[in-house]
């Protein structure tokens, strides 16, 4: 049987790797359009801002190396120009000579991944992408010829676009990320994300955000609003969209954003065909509707898959939450399933919890805070997403979560959880576990929380907003028509508190225990979630 696939990296070489151990006599084929089939994306980034020194550390695998491990026939530069699913054969241009010929297939396998998106303005063919090995090259020249201090200009505040801006500030240049959208990284909250955007103008990062680039110049860039700026270089990281164009001319189905369309064993509407890695279409977990999630761990797991279902075990792909990770100047940022924001949108009635703990033991030497916030199914209980922004440890909680919501754990179930504990670690209760209690507070109706963007409308309303933070917190600053009665003092004041009433503290925990003080009192408050320090970046 022969195996042909397209495309390698994640997807392709996980698939062609894996069918080779399953299968020795398989007839395996590889084409890759670049000039490397197996190097490390994630990487480029910090390559650039020479994190990662040398070049050679990014490629993992040659065509020499996997003929010799993995007896696989793998051929870069070449690119499969057409796909004749009458006749099983691809049509194939070897790129250094313009030679075409027909390659047979009995399972064919697309892994053309996705293109980053430029949009078509003025000038954009000087905006670099950064996809594959050739495009960090051509960054990588350009950046060497420029001097110290130029002016670099990415568009598109998500992952790339950050991590892109943090190395290009190591290296010196005044970077500005442009980004069409109110915040920056889209996966995260805004309240959270506003921490991501601190951090980059603590380090000399423009952020500017509700406008685009519509024109590029020699040396600048003009603004939607009207402005321009500086741009010596300019990079394209808005975004990126499935690279469908060989599964749309070969009659494949697609979905109405590009994506490749399979079914649970990764085929696509011709059974002899396959797809995977950011141009297939993945299933959501929480919906079982169709998503696409351009990230390396789906792409491995589903080329692994694939090779499994051509070799005829029975496996099935999982849907997925799109859990991602990223750091920029100390910060991680982390993200598991729905935001708030999508949620809502979704017309789900959830719950949501913000926390600021300690990603170890305070009174262990160098513990970093944290804020974590949970989404959570109102109804069910089920965790819906979690987001992470803070120093050490922000990883690990949302991989915990993350493995949580895969096993079917509800919110209020993550306080039994049973977590590895020393003071250099973590805290007793760990900040998974104090998400569960949280959880199983507003479960159990202990307690009724507020958010921080539905707070002014209450004050308007006229709603009295109690401050429970000591006197000299609240003289550090507090919100605009809060009064101060301190939560040691609630007890004695308790003719002040006007029943219906807000409470809040610094992060939550003492408006809590206010709420449960003052309720069982009839007063019948609710308390703001994640308390001062949540609604302050607003």
């Amino acid at each position: 049987m022969k195996t042909v696939i397209v495309g390698g990296v994640a997807g392709g070489m996980s698939a062609a790797t894996r069918l080779r151990r399953l299968d020795e006599k398989a007839d395996i084929v590889v084409f890759e359009r670049s000039g490397y089939v197996s190097f490390a994306n994630c990487g480029l980034p910090y390559h650039l801002g020479g994190v990662i020194e040398q070049r050679s550390a990014l490629l993992l695998q040659t065509p020499a190396s996997l003929r010799s491990r993995f007896n696989l026939d793998v051929r870069v530069r070449h690119e499969v120009l057409s796909i004749d699913t009458a006749a099983r054969t691809v049509r194939v241009r070897a790129l250094d000579t313009g030679e075409e010929f027909d390659e047979s297939y009995d399972s064919l396998v697309l892994s053309p991944g996705a293109k980053p998106f430029v949009p078509p303005i003025p000038g954009a063919e000087r905006a670099l992408p950064l996809r594959n090995i050739e495009d960090t090259d051509a960054m990588a020249a350009q950046l060497g010829a420029l001097a110290p201090g130029a002016a670099a200009v990415i568009m598109g505040a998500g992952f790339i676009g950050i991590e892109l801006a943090e190395n290009l500030v190591h290296r010196g240049f005044a970077v500005t990320v442009v980004e069409l959208a109110d915040q920056v990284l889209a996966p995260l909250d805004p309240e959270l994300a506003a921490l991501v955007a601190s951090r980059l103008g603590q380090q000399g990062v423009q952020v500017l955000t509700g406008v685009s680039v519509t024109a590029i110049g020699a040396d600048s860039v003009t603004l939607s609003d009207g402005s321009t700026q500086p741009a010596a270089l300019v990079v394209a990281a808005i975004g990126v969209r499935p690279e469908s164009g060989l599964a749309q001319a070969a009659g494949l189905a697609v979905d109405a954003r590009g994506g490749i369309v399979v079914d649970e064993h990764q085929r696509t509407s011709d059974p002899a065909i396959f797809a995977v890695g950011d141009a297939a279409v993945k299933v959501d977990a929480l919906t079982g509707e169709g998503t696409l999630v351009p990230l390396a761990s789906p792409a491995n797991r589903h080329g692994r898959l694939v090779a499994d279902v051509i070799a005829g075990r029975p496996v099935s792909a999982l849907p997925v939450l799109g859990t991602a990770v990223l750091g920029a100047f100390g910060l991680t940022a982390a993200v598991t399933g729905w935001n708030e924001k999508r949620a809502r949108a979704a017309g789900r009635p959830i719950r949501v919890i913000h926390t600021h703990p300690a990603n170890h033991a305070g009174y262990y030497p160098g513990a970093e805070g944290m804020s974590l916030k949970l989404v959570i199914d109102a109804q069910t209980d089920a965790i819906l997403g979690a987001q992470g922004v803070g120093g050490a440890g922000v990883d690990k909680r949302i991989d915990v979560i993350a493995t949580a919501m895969r096993g079917g754990i509800t919110a209020s179930d993550l306080a039994d959880l049973e977590l590895a504990y020393a003071p250099q670690f973590g805290s007793a209760k760990d900040p998974v576990n104090m998400l569960g209690y949280v959880a199983s507070n507003l479960r159990d109706g202990d307690v009724e929380n507020i958010q921080w963007h539905e707070l002014a409308a209450e004050v308007a309303k006229g709603v009295q907003l109690i401050d429970v933070r000591t006197a000299a917190e609240y003289a550090k600053g507090t919100i605009e028509g809060a009064i101060n009665i301190p939560v040691d003092d609630l007890r004695e004041r308790l003719d002040e508190v006007q029943p219906g009433a807000i409470v809040h503290c610094q992060v939550g925990l003492r408006g809590y225990i206010a709420a449960r003080l003052l309720n069982q009192f009839g007063k019948n408050v609710r308390n703001l979630d994640g308390g001062y320090r949540t609604w302050a970046r607003f």
